[in-house]
């Protein structure tokens, strides 16, 4: 099979992240959580004390960044100061604070780069904000994964009962709609839609429907 890339784009909570895992397993290719690596930046931040908001101080950090990524089998493991924090960055705080730092350009410009490399040498599936975009502008395939903000909120609060977490609805709803806002309007690599993306709404699909939804397309796609 000839070498492919797979982009993916969406907001906060579309299932971007849990159907990209499942097409990487199922295609046997790597599959790259870009928003994870944000999420480090913002962790480390926040680890040395470091405000996300302070642009000149997060861009200052990046040279002591120890950040080190493993591909695994539909997944990847991420060690911050060799560490394994790979479960422990899907934290709300460190959400919010991954949205701030993913808007500074020098953030950005060093992340793409390991993202690029990564994609170079075999098949990915890479998911983010502005991966068909500006990441991976000539991807084979583009999907974008969309689904409504109660939709989202009621997955997250899912996700944190499955965890044995308290979360109220509306609070997570209105945390989404600020990341939503935020991620749309920053001035470097805000989240859009490419032109030539396919839009795929994932309201009211479990994850079995929107994999087989998104695999039919890819296989369209790639043949």
């Amino acid at each position: 099979m000839k070498k492919f890339a797979v982009a993916v784009d969406g907001p906060a909570g579309s299932g971007k992240s849990t159907v990209a895992k499942e097409i990487a397993k199922a295609l046997g290719i790597l599959y790259i959580d870009t928003g994870a690596m944000y999420r480090t930046v913002g962790m480390a931040c926040l680890k040395k004390g470091i405000n996300p908001a302070d642009e000149d101080a997060v861009v200052a950090s990046l040279d002591s960044l120890d950040m080190k990524i493993f591909p695994e089998a539909g997944g990847q493991r991420i060690l911050l100061d060799g560490e394994d924090i790979t479960s422990r960055i899907r934290t709300e705080e460190i959400g919010k604070a991954a949205s701030s730092v993913a808007a500074y350009q020098k953030v950005r410009e060093k992340l793409v780069e390991i993202q690029k490399g990564l994609a170079k040498e075999q098949s990915v599936i890479m998911d983010g904000r502005d991966i068909g975009t500006k990441v991976l502008p000539d991807a084979e395939v583009k999907i974008y994964l969309d689904a409504s903000v109660e939709e989202r909120a009621k997955r997250r609060v899912g996700e944190l009962e499955a965890q044995g977490k308290t979360a109220d609805l509306e609070t997570i709803r209105e945390e989404i709609a600020q990341r939503d806002y935020q991620d749309m309007h920053r001035e470097n690599s805000p989240l859009c839609r490419a032109e030539d993306a396919v839009n795929v709404d994932t309201t009211g699909l479990d994850i079995p429907a929107v994999t087989a939804k998104l695999l039919a397309l890819i296989a369209e796609k790639t043949k």
